[in-house]
């Protein structure tokens, strides 16, 4: 009779100690993937600028199609994206094709003085601030539950429960190097200082 009491108060203990652990695991996950419906917020607020610069731009250069169309098959397949670790990628993937579109703006002097495109470019940068932001606010939770799921003795049922690890979400070294389009007025050249006039004729050297 004893013994049975032992099992089933260690029964009750293992019991408590993993709905603990996977309460736990829950909460965690749950505010990581708040976290990232912050940034998801941002992500669509860029894919709908991102019609809109490009139309412009291509009023400009339009010749340029490869990089328009790099620009809308990444913003293509980042709306469709499902998962987080999905939408990662994409959202990179579309960070190094917006480089290529901002390389051409660069060329086009009269495109960065365009005003509705300083418009979208100030609505642009505003937009990847937050992303910044919310960006490190889940890369803090997902810390958080990354810890939890490796430490003694979670790691040896998270993943029996169902949990695994979230990625940071972490730019690209080709999206990091976006560039900053400087959109102020190119100063006006100014012209060379004009040459001597010359008549042709020698001076008159002769003395009085």
């Amino acid at each position: 009779m004893t013994t049975f009491w032992i099992l089933l108060i260690a029964i009750i203990i293992i019991g408590a100690w993993l709905i603990a652990v996977y309460n736990g695991l829950i909460k965690a996950k749950n505010r990581t993937e708040e976290a990232f419906s912050d940034i998801d917020v941002q992500l669509k607020r860029r894919h709908d600028l991102i019609p809109n610069l490009v139309n412009t731009v291509k009023g400009y250069a339009s010749h340029e199609a490869s990089v328009f169309t790099q620009v809308t098959e990444a913003r293509s397949q980042a709306m469709q994206a499902k998962s987080i670790d999905e939408k990662i990628d994409s959202e990179n993937q579309l960070m190094g094709a917006l480089k290529s579109l901002f390389a051409v703006a660069e060329n086009y002097p009269e495109l960065k003085a365009n005003e509705n495109f300083l418009h979208l470019q100030q609505e642009l940068a505003d937009t990847e601030n937050k992303i910044q932001a919310s960006r490190r606010f889940y890369n803090g939770n997902v810390r958080d539950f990354n810890t939890k799921l490796q430490v003694f003795p979670t790691n040896l049922i998270a993943s029996i429960l169902g949990f695994s690890a979230y990625k940071f979400f972490e730019a690209e070294e080709e999206a990091k190097a976006v560039p900053q389009v400087d959109f102020s007025a190119n100063p006006t050249p100014q012209a060379p200082p004009a040459e001597p006039e010359t008549t042709g004729e020698p001076k008159d050297q002769s003395a009085s």
